[in-house]
């Protein structure tokens, strides 16, 4: 769809100015994409070709795209046509209104009844644990300010996850509604329900630290429980003077006790190993090649 993908863009764009860039990045797709993008580049001199030395994820290629870009605006947009290349002007013009940033919400979303559900929840968690409320209907699909997307590239997080990172800069922003198209390739998404879990994990651990807030207020409810039952057990002793068999209180207890430190072990030892990869200063991505650009060079960020 990249070449019908580009045209639409072309078509979007040159209703607004006639000087753009359309940059592709190629997140080492297991298709033929580059071939595709290598033609589209030779052919057309607006088309940038941004090719990552292996497959990084749907944040850092965002993150690489925003950092080649040098417009004014910047609209960010995936490739599967779901979010139509003609609805960029339309945010575009919300922007002359005075907005430094324009999500799309989508509206009559046409995913399964899993992925949709699995969004809102996705957006629950996150809105409770970040304290950020986050909206189901918006995505990656938004336009930005030039100073919007340099304040984003002074964040230095390793885990990038943009719906919250363009919520945490500030600025002026709003949404409008926008249609949300089928796809037309009649292929499932490569983006797997096991990946989109590990970003679900990844982003709650690197944009909140709520969990271990609770954990504290966990230990602190088991204690006084435990604390409420030690004094009945005590208490029922002594009145009634019979021992209390305790094997089996003992045998749950401690099988309780032990799923409650393995998994509080679990969140802290997610957080440590968070702090393990950002400490380590890696860029998010590496650029293999670039096309249609002076750039054309090993280039990472």
């Amino acid at each position: 769809m990249l070449e019908e993908l580009v045209q639409q863009i072309t078509n979007v764009a040159q209703e607004i100015t006639h000087d753009y860039e359309i940059i592709l990045v190629e997140d080492y797709s297991p298709d033929n994409s580059r071939e595709i993008i290598s033609d589209i580049c030779s052919k057309d001199k607006h088309v940038k070709g941004v090719f990552l030395s292996r497959n990084f994820g749907q944040q850092p290629a965002i993150n690489a795209g925003l950092d080649i870009s040098s417009g004014e605006w910047v609209t960010v947009l995936d490739c599967d046509l779901q979010n139509p290349p003609s609805q960029i002007k339309t945010l575009y013009d919300k922007a002359q209104e005075g907005f430094d940033i324009v999500f799309a919400r989508r509206q009559d979303r046409p995913d399964n009844t899993f992925m949709t559900k699995g969004s809102k929840w996705f957006n629950r968690l996150m809105s409770f644990l970040t304290g950020v409320e986050q909206d189901e209907t918006i995505a990656e699909f938004a336009i930005y300010n030039r100073k919007v997307i340099n304040a984003m590239k002074q964040m230095g997080d390793y885990v990038r996850y943009y719906p919250l990172m363009d919520k945490w800069v500030g600025f002026k922003s709003t949404g409008v509604d926008v249609p949300h198209a089928v796809r037309t390739d009649g292929k499932a998404s490569s983006y797997s329900i096991r990946k989109r879990i590990e970003l679900a994990v990844r982003t709650s651990i690197a944009f909140s630290t709520k969990p271990l807030h609770m954990i504290v207020y966990l230990g602190m409810i088991i204690t006084f429980i435990a604390l409420i039952a030690a004094i009945y057990l005590a208490i029922k002793t002594l009145m009634t003077g019979i021992d209390v068999d305790g094997w089996f209180t003992l045998f749950v207890s401690m099988w309780f006790m032990a799923g409650m430190i393995m998994m509080v072990m679990g969140i802290v030892a997610l957080y440590i190993g968070n702090i393990f990869i950002e400490i380590k200063e890696r860029p998010t991505y590496i650029i293999e090649k670039i096309l249609n650009t002076e750039r054309n060079t090993l280039y990472q960020k």
